[in-house]
């Protein structure tokens, strides 16, 4: 094996023992060590790791050199070691970013072991490496339900407003002109411009499209949907007929039906056809189903 892989071998901690003794053998190997412990603190911006270790090791290679320039072989190991570096500390400080798709949820766990379900078509995003004692981040878009470990101020990020807790269970949607966080255990503060509520167990706060509305207190446990159930309680269909989509990767077509109509009801996330006899039914609809699209009429 030549100098350069053994180089890179170690840098990755994956030398065998007998590459390790032919390593320690090399005759740069002090000066490696004592460049390695120096660089250690180096920072650098984003690269093509491979590209710029071939470009730089070429430079050096195409200038003639005398037998006696020890120097070259040193630069070698200089740039291998600062390339080396510098990827290390850009891919160990990039954000975690985990999303669903339509009709898909997920459960995360995060660095200190509190929990997120991720509802469909949603997104959270934290950096597990900033992520200590004394910080606790993470931006949402879309709907997740948290069980936090107690600890330092745990902050949820939306576009709307800052939901923080220190260990608790609690659920926040956020989607287009619909905000709402329903706590489940422990305390929830919410904050939207300067303005903070706190909520308790059994509490909700809610906003559409800019007017905040008042909420019953919930007995629940955990949200309906983390059961395959999605519920409303006076909530324009607007909002009802968004879930449907995301929860079935369909479009939803009504041009004769009055969106803004409060409906309060709720569907199953395992069958179609029974999820939109919940909602035709009660409203007196009728559907059609064409491909990926659902047509609803007057009857």
């Amino acid at each position: 094996m030549n100098k350069e892989a053994l180089i890179l071998k170690w840098l990755d901690n994956n030398l065998s023992p007998q590459e390790l003794e032919a390593f320690q053998a090399l005759e740069e190997y002090d000066a490696i060590t004592k460049l390695s412990n120096y660089t250690k603190g180096f920072k650098a911006p984003e690269f093509n790791t491979e590209a710029a270790l071939q470009a730089t090791l070429s430079k050096i290679e195409s200038k003639p050199v005398s037998k006696n320039n020890w120097l070259t072989p040193f630069l070698k190991i200089a740039a291998i070691l600062v390339i080396c570096f510098s990827a290390y500390y850009y891919t160990t400080t990039l954000d975690t970013t985990i999303t669903t798709q339509y009709a898909e949820k997920t459960q995360i766990e995060l660095p200190d072991n509190s929990k997120v379900n991720l509802n469909a078509l949603s997104k959270i995003t934290y950096n597990s490496k900033q992520w200590n004692a004394n910080k606790r981040n993470i931006e949402l878009e879309g709907e997740a339900f948290f069980k936090v470990k107690k600890g330092s101020t745990f902050n949820v990020i939306t576009a709307t407003g800052i939901v923080s807790v220190v260990g608790t269970q609690f659920n926040v949607k956020q989607r287009a002109n619909y905000f709402e966080v329903t706590c489940f255990e422990g305390v929830v503060s919410v904050a939207i411009n300067t303005k903070k509520t706190t909520l308790t167990a059994g509490d909700s706060f809610l906003i559409i499209n800019g007017n905040q509305i008042k909420r019953l207190q919930t007995e629940n446990q955990q949200p309906d949907w983390t059961h395959n159930v999605s519920r409303f309680i006076s909530v324009p269909l607007s909002e009802v007929f968004a879930e449907f989509e995301r929860q079935y990767n369909v479009k939803i077509e009504g041009n004769t039906i009055k969106k803004s109509t409060l409906f309060s009801g709720k569907f199953t996330h395992n069958d179609i056809n029974i999820a939109l006899q919940s909602i035709t039914q009660p409203l007196q609809l009728q559907y059609k189903k064409v491909n990926k699209t659902i047509i609803l009429t007057r009857e």
